[in-house]
């Protein structure tokens, strides 16, 4: 699930450029940002990633009292990619598509949606299943701004076994 509202703020822009190591001055300095091309300030391409942290319901956030998935090494309790009732499984790919530039100012919503989905077989015999996961960001006047499209694999058997 998506964040319902992400306002994209400056200083947002400005500390997940740092976080990436972008030093592009066009994160950051609204002066040298409006003599380019874009004439302002905008977010870096992976940007809509910290939309995670205005979802209340985020499965990877880590709670007191409840094991982490991050760590990988305990069950996460039913949280996290390829647990009981969905998940993308493993992580294959990800990709952006930006239909104008993301500003400061701007806030989007997100809609969730299932995209392609297909199957290979793996080099040691096993079924690989491939399943799109694309969101469509767009802003207050509902104009789509970035579409995000995650692929996930899920192993005919799990993994470690093969």
């Amino acid at each position: 699930m998506t964040a319902k509202r992400f306002p994209v703020e400056a200083g947002q822009i400005l500390l997940f450029a740092r976080a990436i190591g972008d030093p592009n001055p066009i994160y950051r300095d609204e002066e040298y940002a409006r003599g380019t091309e874009l004439g302002g300030v905008i977010a870096p391409p992976t940007f809509t990633q910290a939309a995670a942290h205005f979802d209340p319901d985020f499965p990877l956030r880590p709670e007191p009292g409840r094991p982490w998935f991050g760590s990988g090494r305990e069950d996460a309790g039913g949280r996290g990619p390829g647990s009981e009732g969905g998940g993308i499984g493993l992580y294959a790919e990800h990709h952006f598509e930006y239909h104008r530039p993301l500003r400061p100012g701007d806030v989007l919503s997100g809609e969730d949606r299932r995209g392609r989905s297909w199957e290979k077989v793996g080099r040691r015999g096993g079924k690989l299943r491939f399943q799109e996961y694309v969101t469509d960001y767009r802003d207050a006047a509902g104009e789509l701004v970035i579409t995000s499209t995650v692929v996930g694999v899920t192993t005919e058997k799990p993994v470690g076994e093969a």
